[in-house]
C-alpha cells in the first residue's frame, strides 16, 4: 500500500508544488486539489491518507492571514455536506494534516487546531503580525519537543527557513498553560546553543514561548510556521558549502517521512 497525500491549492496558495514533491521524495503519492474541487466533492478525502494545507497567502492575507480561507473551510456548503465536517472526521480517524505557514494560521482561525477538549471549530489560539512589524523572511534554528506529534518523532532540533509577516504565536494563559500540560507545543525558536528564545531576530516573530509550531492531543494535526517542504534537499540551505553533508537529503524531510511510516503502520 502506497500512502495517498491530499494537498490543497487554490486563493493564494502557492507552496503546494514543493509540498507534493515532500510526500512523494518520503514515498507516498501526492495529489494536488483545488479548495473548490474539495468543498464540491467532500466525500473525496475518504481516498487518501494525510492532508497538506500549505503556505502562501490565501485571499491576499485579507481579514487576516488564513482568515478568509478559514472561514471558507468552516461555513462552505455543497449538495448538502459540509467539507469541515468531513475534515474533522478525518482527523478523528487518525489521519495526519500538517499545515505549513499560511496553512498554521488556516487551521488555528478554522478551529481545527488545537482543538482542545475535542472542540473543533472553535478558535482557541492565533497569530498576528511580527513584532518586527514587517515580512520577516530567514532561516531560523529551533528546538523539537517531545510530544505526541507524529511528524516530529525522532527529531531533536532542526534549522528551517521562515518567511511571513503574521507568525506571532498567541493564547490566553489558561490555553498556554493546557498547551504545555498536554505537551502539544511541538517546536520553538532557539538560540545558537539551542535554546528557546525571545530574542530577535532568532525568534522572528515574538511568539508567546517562543513557540513556532503545535499539535492536537491525538498528535496527527501539526501546524507551524517555519516550512519544512523548503529543506528537502541539503543544498537548499544557503550555509551548505560550510559544512558536509551526509546525504543529499535536507532535514525537512523526515517530517514526511515520518508520516508516511505512521500511515504505513497504521493503515497499510
Amino acid at each position: 500500500m502506497k500512502p495517498r497525500a491530499i494537498v490543497l491549492s487554490g486563493e493564494g496558495i502557492n507552496c503546494d508544488e514543493e509540498t507534493m514533491l515532500a510526500f512523494r521524495l518520503a514515498g507516498a503519492q501526492s495529489k494536488r486539489v483545488h479548495i473548490n474541487d474539495l468543498i464540491a466533492e467532500p466525500k473525496m478525502l475518504e481516498g487518501f491518507h494525510a492532508l497538506a494545507i500549505p503556505g502562501g497567502f490565501s485571499f491576499g492575507d485579507h481579514l487576516g492571514a488564513g482568515k478568509a480561507f478559514a472561514n471558507k473551510l468552516v461555513h462552505a456548503v455543497s449538495n448538502g455536506e459540509r467539507l469541515f465536517d468531513s475534515i474533522v472526521q478525518f482527523i478523528r480517524e487518525g489521519k495526519p494534516v500538517i499545515g505549513i505557514c499560511n496553512g498554521f494560521q488556516i487551521l488555528v482561525k478554522s478551529g481545527l487546531l488545537p482543538a482542545l477538549g475535542g472542540k473543533y471549530g472553535e478558535q482557541q489560539v492565533t497569530v498576528f503580525h511580527n513584532d518586527s512589524s514587517r515580512f520577516e523572511d530567514r532561516w531560523v534554528k529551533t528546538k523539537v519537543l517531545k510530544t505526541p506529534g507524529i511528524f516530529t518523532q525522532g527529531i531533536e532540533s532542526i534549522e528551517l527557513p521562515c518567511r511571513h509577516g503574521e507568525g506571532k504565536f498567541i493564547a490566553p494563559q489558561k490555553t498556554m498553560r493546557e498547551l504545555w500540560a498536554k505537551k502539544l507545543v511541538v517546536i520553538q525558536y532557539a538560540d545558537r546553543a539551542g535554546n528557546p528564545t525571545m530574542a530577535y531576530p532568532e525568534n522572528p516573530n515574538g511568539s508567546m514561548d517562543a513557540i513556532a509550531g503545535i499539535c492536537n492531543e491525538q498528535g496527527n494535526v501539526f501546524g507551524l510556521m517555519p516550512h519544512p517542504e523548503a529543506f528537502l534537499f541539503a543544498t537548499n540551505n544557503p550555509r551548505w558549502l560550510r559544512g558536509k553533508p551526509a546525504h543529499w537529503k535536507g532535514d525537512g524531510l523526515k517530517f514526511f517521512e515520518n508520516a508516511v511510516t505512521y500511515i504505513k503502520e497504521n493503515f497499510g
